[in-house]
């Protein structure tokens, strides 16, 4: 049962910096994070260290790449204002949170995430026999926990990676939730709450401890976020003794599963920097459009007058992504009947494709003359994260026996 408080509308994410980016980091998920920023509190970050575990022996271009990551995201929307954007590696306290959490976690759980071996497999040019290949899925949950993040925008291709942020943030709060007071320090945290709430928590507690009664917990979760007498730490007492455990030091996220639209790269396979199908950002339009016109479609339409399937063809993708139903259903129907020749059905995706990039452009050459402000923006969004993540890693040390004084 997670244990996130009903009112935690916290969400973070992050981007490793390997290059220019392109439509299908957009799509896949940048333009969500610029919707996501207007309903909840937004964390987003360039996961510098991240792109260290598969790229360690070359760091060449990694400051460029950092940069050119930030100025993508302003210009794709966004808004500092509105979401914290910062980088990894200037706030210390994800490296000190993994390592910690390295002392507590079975080498196993490591060894079972999927994408573990699949990227051994995909990657077989690099030597990527290292501990920080290894243990990425921990330095993930890391970044994680240390927000107390309440939600994880991801695909269902990419759960298991929140799950075994769960299972860290368990098993941490199951080995250091039990402070040597902690029935005290209940006790106290129960007078706070008043008789009334006191004995409607207790309640709702034998319910759920008793039938597990789902509703009863949220309830209880609720009535606990309602109550401003009670301080941070006795809310996270009473959460873990409602559950059946200790304090609970760190949070475990939720999964926010966001649809990713299919994004076909020039040559019909999804679009990778890897595969060499990218369209950038930042490329020149003129380029764009050449790149698109010489894009594969359906294979069965060698010649003109060959009818296609547009369930079959890559471009078809693009017209669901930028396209009205009316000019998918003209498409669609050209397609099939050979009414329409590909470079036809073509120009409605070209055409956006280019004033979308066009738009992006404009804004990202504002940042790109103006790197002071660029400097200013992540050098305030790195303070602000390291606010929040020093507190929680506060608790941490109290909770392993660390603060000595």
């Amino acid at each position: 049962m997670s244990a996130t408080p009903a009112n935690n509308r916290r969400v973070l994410s992050g981007m490793r910096p390997t290059g220019a980016l392109h439509l299908g980091n957009y799509h896949g998920a940048l333009k969500n994070w610029v919707e996501l920023q207007y309903q909840y509190e937004c964390y987003f970050f360039v996961a510098d260290i991240h792109a260290l575990t598969t790229g360690y022996e070359d760091t060449s271009q990694l400051e460029s790449n950092v940069w050119n990551v930030v100025i993508d995201w302003l210009a794709a929307g966004l808004n500092p204002a509105s979401s914290t954007i910062f980088i990894q590696s200037r706030v210390p306290e994800h490296s000190e949170l993994h390592l910690l959490l390295s002392m507590v976690t079975p080498l196993s759980w490591l060894e079972r995430v999927p994408t573990y071996k699949d990227q051994q497999e995909q990657l077989k040019d690099k030597d990527l026999a290292m501990y920080g290949f290894l243990g990425y899925p921990l330095l993930q949950a890391a970044d994680i926990l240390l927000y107390k993040t309440a939600f994880v925008p991801v695909g269902e291709d990419q759960v298991a990676h929140v799950e075994i942020t769960r299972e860290v943030a368990r098993r941490f709060n199951h080995i250091y939730g039990r402070e040597p007071d902690f029935e005290a320090k209940v006790e106290k945290a129960l007078k706070a709450l008043g008789t009334r709430n006191s004995t409607r928590y207790s309640e709702l507690r034998r319910l759920y401890q008793e039938k597990g009664d789902a509703e009863a917990i949220a309830k209880a979760h609720s009535l606990l976020e309602g109550t401003a007498r009670l301080t941070l730490a006795d809310r996270e007492r009473l959460i873990g003794y409602l559950e059946g455990t200790g304090r609970s030091y760190l949070v475990e996220p939720e999964v926010l599963l966001t649809a990713t639209p299919k994004v076909p790269g020039l040559d019909g396979r999804k679009m990778s920097k890897s595969y060499g199908n990218t369209i950038g950002l930042r490329e020149d339009p003129d380029q764009v459009a050449k790149k698109l016109k010489g894009m594969v479609t359906d294979p069965a339409r060698q010649r003109r007058t060959d009818p296609g399937d547009p369930d079959k063809c890559p471009v078809f993708d693009l017209h669901k992504i930028y396209s009205s139903s009316d000019t998918q259903a003209w498409a669609a129907q050209g397609c099939r009947t050979a009414g329409i020749g590909c470079l036809d059905c073509k120009k409605p995706v070209i055409d956006a494709v280019v004033a979308q990039l066009r738009d992006m452009q404009a804004r990202a050459k504002e940042f790109e003359e103006n790197r002071d402000l660029v400097r200013g923006i992540i050098a305030e969004g790195n303070e602000k994260a390291r606010d929040v993540a020093r507190q929680t890693l506060d608790e941490v040390h109290q909770a392993m026996g660390m603060n000595y004084r």
